[in-house]
């Protein structure tokens, strides 16, 4: 599930957290809300930043062989 949690200081500082996206497409979904709230200080990757996403493929190759013993 993706989720996006913000902390809204006293001082005006917001704090934004991302989990559930993999890669870097985080940056995609968050680059129009940081884009209203103003200047962005820093950045910090989590370890789903640097995560690959898996596909798995639907399609299975068997092969059957018999022996003549």
């Amino acid at each position: 599930m993706e989720t996006l949690e913000f902390i809204i200081y006293p001082d005006g500082r917001v704090q934004e957290k991302v989990t559930g996206i993999v890669g870097a497409s985080c940056a995609e979904v968050t680059a129009a809300i940081e884009a209203q709230l103003g200047l962005v200080l820093s950045h910090e990757s989590t370890s789903e930043f640097f995560a690959t996403e898996v596909q798995q493929s639907g399609v299975v190759n068997t092969q059957n062989t018999f022996s003549d013993w």
